[in-house]
């Protein structure tokens, strides 16, 4: 019987058995006094102290930085990249822990995000830059299947049109993070990754700038994005996203488009709900349970039928939503409400906020009015 397999206590031995008879007594509260023995009996002292394992203490930053070369250089980046960009590091950067570390106080709400963002400036800028390089992005658009303005406003996001793009030298910024051991793997794979990039002669240590967090140029590309999406689109040999706006454009434009963007396909709109069509939403219409932050932030998808008959209407007063075999997602706002398709999708990958993601489709509609 699988209940009295194994050995019984009674085969143990007396000395054995009564140790361990003895632990299962201090288990339930008892003292070796219920046996009429002294801890002595038993071997075990009242005053023993426990101690517990210490943890390895952390290497040193310089040690640190020797160990990344050697897997730096297993990895098959050469010798003179390795050397050439460790020896820019001699210290991780404070300011980069500090603003990794720091978490506002208040969040800003995606209406507040949005009525920032969007002011007839940068409405008047992003129609500005759409015109300026009309012909290049009606060349990439049509390449990649990607509307020309979503490229413009997804540029005007990331960079505020190529304007300020980070002046932290990335590798240092992504040795500090791959040091610091809250997200150390995330950021040592991006710090190899940046390497790999230099090594390639795709950049160089002093053109290769970008965020605290290591997103660099343009399109604000961390390391392992560039090495997937960046595009040599004007010929001269190399993905260059910090200066080049051709490909600036066409590597935002295959990111996009590898993301899952469909061509001819909206990104979704702003709809109009009443108080009983809202609670009738939150009562029949769950929201999502997987993704990244922002998706738990949104419903799950539903027919547009389906929102019709719920009472969702057009924002624009323009009356019932259109009868489309489509599929959205809703994400509220405090009192802005939008309905998301799936190239939607495309946009949270991009940058996986509800903010950003809307900003990024408000903008773009009202640049290609």
């Amino acid at each position: 019987m699988s209940n009295l397999s194994g050995p019984r206590p009674w085969a143990l031995g007396p000395g054995r058995f009564l140790v361990q008879f003895a632990v299962g007594l201090l288990f339930l509260g008892l003292g070796p006094g219920a046996l009429g023995l002294p801890f002595g009996a038993l071997g075990l002292r009242a005053q023993d102290p426990v101690t517990p394992p210490t943890a390895p203490a952390p290497p040193s930053f310089a040690d640190w930085l020797e160990a990344l070369r050697a897997e730096a250089l297993s990895r098959g980046i050469s010798e003179a990249t390795v050397t050439a960009a460790l020896a820019t590091i001699v210290e991780p950067n404070t300011v980069v822990v500090a603003r990794d570390r720091a978490q506002p106080e208040r969040m800003q709400s995606l209406d507040a995000y949005v009525k920032n963002w969007m002011t007839p400036r940068t409405v008047g800028v992003a129609r500005d830059m759409f015109e300026k390089h009309d012909e290049l992005l009606k060349k990439i658009g049509a390449q990649y299947g990607m509307p020309p303005a979503v490229l413009v406003s997804v540029w005007g996001l990331e960079s505020n049109f190529g304007r300020f793009t980070g002046s932290y030298p990335t590798v240092s910024a992504l040795a500090t993070l791959a040091f610091d051991p809250r997200r150390s793997r995330l950021f040592r794979n991006e710090l190899f990754e940046a390497l790999a990039i230099l090594d390639k002669g795709n950049s160089t240590l002093d053109e290769m700038k970008g965020s605290w967090a290591g997103a660099m140029g343009q399109p604000q590309f961390m390391p392992s994005s560039y090495l997937k999406h960046a595009v040599d689109f004007d010929g001269d040999g190399r993905a260059n996203i910090w200066t080049s706006e051709a490909d600036v454009f066409a590597s935002i434009a295959n990111y996009l488009k590898n993301a899952g963007w469909v061509e001819g396909e909206r990104w979704g709109r702003e709809v109009r709900l009443s108080r009983a069509t809202l609670a009738k939403v939150e009562r029949q219409v769950p929201m999502r349970t997987a993704g990244c932050g922002a998706f738990r932030e949104m419903t799950v998808e539903r027919p547009l039928a389906e929102w019709r008959s719920l009472g969702v209407t057009l924002a624009s007063g323009a009356g019932a939503l259109p009868k489309a075999d489509v599929h959205a997602s809703l994400v509220k706002g405090q009192s802005r409400f939008f309905l998301v398709y799936r190239n939607y999708r495309a946009i949270l990958d991009y940058n996986c906020s509800n903010s950003y993601a809307i900003a990024v489709g408000l903008l773009a509609d009202q640049i290609s009015r």
